[in-house]
């Protein structure tokens, strides 16, 4: 169980270190295995011609989601190359799936995801994902996200053992108003706010609205880039992460983005920090093409 708030705190970059080895793939290979992440969804046509949209992914849906029932926490991993392009940091890097969890090197990620969520980014790479809406359960506060790891954690742990929900991976981490995007920096002189989260593995799990302090909500599709990352778990890690990709934005002008960073953390405090996983993650999206009559007057 990823009991993420009970994990180390490490609020100093210098000390988050290098990705651990994993395997590595042929030169380009992951980058060629998936489409454009900004692909456009399929559809069809209805009775009357007009052309509908699918929703941008179907659910591998493997188990209910129920504690109550046998399998709940089988990790049962599965690989969704389609929903992540290979973009920056290390290109050969490449995750396996073994005994049903996903591993890379030491790492492994020991609690099943959502279904539909993309797999995770091996640490030291950078990959653009696609994330389904998710239905998940939300503790929402100001302050020291130190403490405020364990203090949202248990309100949460409470909420999903009432309902009879089997934790999932990551535990998710929102943050506002506490970095500077274009530097990946922490903002001095302000009070952050942020959002813990778990994750149901499928909607039909519990409805959505208010349990005590803890919300119940679905979060809509979005694309972001990611970087895989190791270490403990904290601001250091979310630090060491922005800056990685602020310059990959820098790098890559036709991406900007739209929406408040957060991390996500995979493991429990059982796990060495040395490999405990996680990826730092910035929503985004292509900035739209200037019309033509613009680009004839330049």
């Amino acid at each position: 169980m990823p009991i993420a708030a009970c994990a180390s705190f490490e609020s100093d970059p210098n000390k988050i270190p290098e990705p651990v080895q994993g395997p590595k793939a042929a030169p380009g290979a992951v980058a060629q295995a998936a489409p454009a992440a900004d692909a456009p969804k399929s559809g069809g046509a209805n009775a009357e011609g007009t052309r509908t949209e699918e929703p941008l992914m179907k659910p591998i849906v493997s188990h209910s989601g129920r504690a109550s029932e046998p399998g709940a926490d089988d990790p049962m991993a599965v690989r969704t190359p389609e929903l992540v392009t290979r973009v920056g940091g290390d290109m050969e890097a490449t995750i396996e799936v073994k005994d049903g969890a996903f591993r890379f090197g030491p790492s492994r990620i020991e609690s099943p995801l959502p279904a539909g969520y993309p797999e995770p980014t091996p640490p030291g790479a950078i990959d653009i994902k696609r994330y389904p809406t998710v239905r998940r359960a939300e503790f929402v506060s100001s302050g020291s996200p130190a403490s405020g790891m364990n203090m949202g954690f248990f309100p949460l742990f409470n909420h999903i053992k009432k309902k009879d929900i089997a934790m999932t991976s990551p535990v998710e981490m929102d943050y506002r108003g506490m970095w500077d995007i274009e530097t990946g920096k922490r903002e001095p002189d302000t009070t952050p706010s942020w959002t813990m989260s778990f994750l149901y593995r499928t909607a039909e799990l519990a409805p959505t609205g208010k349990d005590g302090n803890v919300a119940v909500v679905d979060r809509p599709e979005m694309t972001v880039v990611s970087v895989g990352m190791n270490g403990p778990y904290g601001t250091g890690v979310m630090e060491k992460g922005l800056g990685l990709l602020a310059e990959w934005l820098r790098t890559n002008p036709e991406w900007e983005v739209c929406g408040d960073p957060r991390a996500f953390h995979y493991n429990g405090p059982y796990i060495q920090n040395r490999v405990k996983w996680s990826e730092i993650q910035i929503p985004v999206r292509r900035k739209a093409e200037a019309p033509a009559a613009t680009q004839a007057a330049r």
